[in-house]
């Protein structure tokens, strides 16, 4: 088995020749959107152990990988946020919103998030600051977001995009292809991706049917584990209540 640490910095090389030399081009993409919290190790296993495979394998040609760092978090009528895992998981779902809107390209704040995620796989997550001289970054930015209203804003904003699931989230990972929940067959996404994807020049991957049912087979045989959702269905009223505080908080800044 590939180490940790190897596997981290073949990303962040891909990542990086990825930036320069993957074209730009949206058109046929299928959307690939992960609904997470930072702490739940099966979430942090998924992001660590499964996502690398898009860039793995091309696949970053055809997807639009969207995540969204909310998860099973709650928001009290007094807009205090309460994390499943505690204050940390607060802490670092609003550092990984930051992160992704500080770096809105996939090939600058994925890295920074396999790495703050690989520490929370270790059961390292105070470690997670680490992660800036690794990869190079400037943590003010991060520090700044966080302390800011834009912060709370962002937080806002994804507990509104969580609680619209239609159907809603019942625990993460939560993986969505082209709409549609994958439930908890969430780690054979490849075989979902390729098998939605309408384009001409599918990544090699794809073609390789042999490949994708052996991928198919593996994961059938897998227990997969997730962090359930408390068996509380969010009412409508809740959810206009956090879309019209998302919106107060934009129309504010």
């Amino acid at each position: 088995m590939v180490s940790s640490n190897t596997l981290s910095l073949s990303l962040i090389l891909f990542l990086s020749f990825f930036s320069f030399f993957s074209p730009s081009q949206s058109h046929n993409k299928v959307s690939l959107e992960l609904y997470y919290e930072s702490l739940c190790p099966y979430c942090a296993n998924f992001i660590v152990n499964y996502l690398p495979q898009i860039f793995q394998h091309d696949l970053t040609s055809i997807v639009d990988l969207k995540l969204v760092p909310w998860g099973n978090a709650k928001l009290r009528g007094n807009s205090t946020i309460v994390c499943q895992h505690g204050p940390d998981e607060c802490l670092l779902d609003r550092v990984e919103a930051c992160a992704i809107d500080i770096w809105p390209q996939l090939s600058e704040h994925f890295p920074f998030i396999h790495c703050v995620e690989d520490f929370s796989y270790q059961g390292k997550h105070s470690e997670w600051e680490s992660c800036y001289e690794k990869l190079g970054l400037d943590s003010s930015l991060v520090d700044h977001c966080y302390h800011s209203e834009h912060g709370k804003e962002l937080d806002l904003k994804y507990a509104a995009q969580t609680n619209a699931l239609q159907p809603p989230h019942t625990y993460v990972p939560w993986v969505v292809v082209d709409g549609e929940p994958l439930y908890d067959d969430y780690t054979n996404f490849l075989s979902y991706v390729c098998k939605a994807y309408q384009g001409t020049d599918a990544p090699q991957i794809c073609t390789e049917p042999s490949f994708l049912s052996t991928v198919r087979e593996v994961e059938a045989k897998t227990k997969h584990s997730f962090c359930a959702k408390e068996r509380v269905m969010p009412t409508l009223e809740t959810i206009k209540s956090t879309i019209t505080s998302w919106m107060n908080f934009v129309g504010a800044v």
